[in-house]
């Protein structure tokens, strides 16, 4: 079985030199000295030019050193992106080209021709829309890399022997698989041995898998998980490979036409069309000035003379306010910083200061918009607005297993009493086995099924289920226990006592 692990870094081009430096001892150097002592290490990485430009400032040369030597001797695969994080789906052609090139030139400065050779692109958040199928290949990219919900709309649709291919196009699309790069990313699994039993289904077989993560995730966001990393890249059980070498192994194509989505993206949020939600909220006034300002700004330096002295910094500015980051945690869905907000739209100001003879009615307009956007930032923190949003947005998310499934009636109510089954058994036998804190933790968690408190759990329960159980029993039990309920089941929405 062949694995293709992609690994994501990035952080924003202004980050302060005391975080970056914690997530540089905590997770980078770490997890590049360990791709760099391991020799049947094999990784598809994204680093942005502007985190390889944080790096020289704040001396951190020596990653960029084992980065090349990685890139070099073939344990690294580096693929292609947006130099400032931009959130492509939303910019302009124009715009979109600009941040791949510049991206591109960076890496090849600091990384050099023979470790820098992207044949794949990564879109930063797996933001996709068909728009950028033309562009990206016209760039040169062979691949690109996205969340496996961008197939159909809906995951756990990919077939993982066969290789996908963009219609009418050249390029080749991989899908990262949700459920084992986020059993990985969530710690539900943090040794070798839980590895392997939350994979026993793929071990052995023909399909190949795709994991795509966030590299801060191991160090940094979760302290001691880069021990679970440095497992899975020593683990001989595993065929480590770059994304581009899946591309060589002669398996069926099948064509298909990825779906607008992001890495983020749920099924109804595909279905009710607000997929980029996070970044362009058609009810959030916030992000509406804040693209208004945006284009604003970048109307006005497009205009600009090329030839004026001023226009390389210029230019500069607005690239890096190309950064998705503002837009992202003005969103309170449930994502949210005044910092934040306040740092993009003043960058967007001052590159607006900065061009030569703009009329007044632009630049009073762009103040009139910076001002907006923080005046009401403030006001809806201080109001409780916030607050109302992150709680509205959790008990979307947060719907008790209970509601999910006796609630809807029918044969769902089935699926209860199924998984109910399963952790009776699993408690048992943890028992039998003197396992007890394992015992107790299925004990618990029928209590909290049966109170609908899951809601408040990082990791629900269904999920450990499925990781014990193999996959297979788990939907044959599932269909057990439907077929009990449709044999029950009377023409009568009123039931005879039994």
């Amino acid at each position: 079985m062949k694995w293709a692990n992609f690994l994501h870094i990035y952080q924003p081009s202004d980050q302060q030199p005391d975080i970056l430096q914690s997530i540089v001892d905590q997770s980078y150097r770490p997890i590049l000295t360990h791709l760099m002592n391991n020799p049947n290490v094999r990784v598809t990485l994204n680093v942005n030019g502007a985190l390889l430009e944080l790096f020289d400032k704040y001396g951190h040369r020596d990653l960029i050193d084992m980065l090349r030597q990685g890139g070099e001797v073939g344990k690294i695969e580096f693929t292609g992106c947006g130099k400032y994080h931009a959130f492509l789906p939303l910019l302009e052609e124009k715009d979109i080209c600009r941040q791949v090139i510049i991206n591109n030139e960076t890496c090849l400065f600091y990384l050099g021709e023979k470790a820098y050779q992207p044949r794949g692109f990564f879109p930063s958040e797996m933001a996709w829309h068909d728009r950028l199928v033309s562009i990206i290949e016209s760039l040169g990219f062979e691949w690109v890399i996205l969340d496996e919900i961008a197939a159909t709309g809906a995951p756990g649709e990919i077939d993982y022997t066969k290789i996908y291919k963009i219609k009418d196009s050249k390029l080749s699309v991989f899908f990262r698989e949700r459920r084992l790069s986020n059993l990985i990313m969530s710690a539900i699994v943090r040794s070798k041995a839980t590895l392997l039993e939350a994979m026993k289904d793929e071990l052995g077989s023909s399909r190949y898998i795709v994991t795509a993560m966030d590299g801060e995730t191991f160090g940094h966001h979760r302290p001691g998980l880069e021990k679970m990393l440095f497992d899975i890249l020593d683990t001989p059980d595993f065929n480590l490979v770059k994304i581009s070498e899946l591309l060589d192994g002669g398996r069926e194509t099948i064509e298909l036409r990825p779906v607008a989505s992001t890495w983020a993206s749920s099924k109804s949020d595909i279905d009710a069309g607000i997929q980029f939600l996070s970044w362009n909220d058609p009810e959030n006034n916030i992000h509406k000035w804040q693209w208004e300002l945006f284009q604003l700004v970048r109307r006005e330096v497009g205009a600009m003379d090329r030839e004026s002295t001023i226009f390389p910094e210029v230019e500069k500015k607005m690239d890096i306010s190309t950064a998705s980051d503002h837009f992202w945690w003005a969103s309170a869905k449930p994502w949210w910083s005044v910092e934040m907000i306040e740092d993009g739209a003043y960058r967007l100001l001052e590159t607006m200061r900065m061009v030569p003879n703009v009329s007044k009615e632009s630049v009073d307009r762009t103040r009139d918009l910076y001002e907006k956007i923080i005046s009401t930032a403030f006001n809806w923190q201080r109001s409780g607005r916030i607050r109302a949003m992150m709680q509205e947005q959790r008990l979307i998310l947060r719907i008790p297993f209970k509601d999910r499934t006796i609630g809807r009636g029918g044969g769902e109510e089935g699926v209860y009493y199924a998984f109910i089954n399963m952790m009776k058994r699993l408690e048992h036998e943890a028992a039998q086995n003197r396992e007890y804190e394992k015992a107790i933790l299925w004990r618990d968690a029928m209590y909290k099924f049966e109170h609908k408190l899951d809601i408040y759990d990082t990791i629900n329960a269904i999920d450990l289920v499925r990781i014990e159980i193999p996959n297979e029993e788990v939907e044959k039990t599932i269909q057990q226990y439907k077929q009990k309920y449709a044999e029950l089941r009377g023409g009568q929405p009123e039931q005879r006592g039994s």
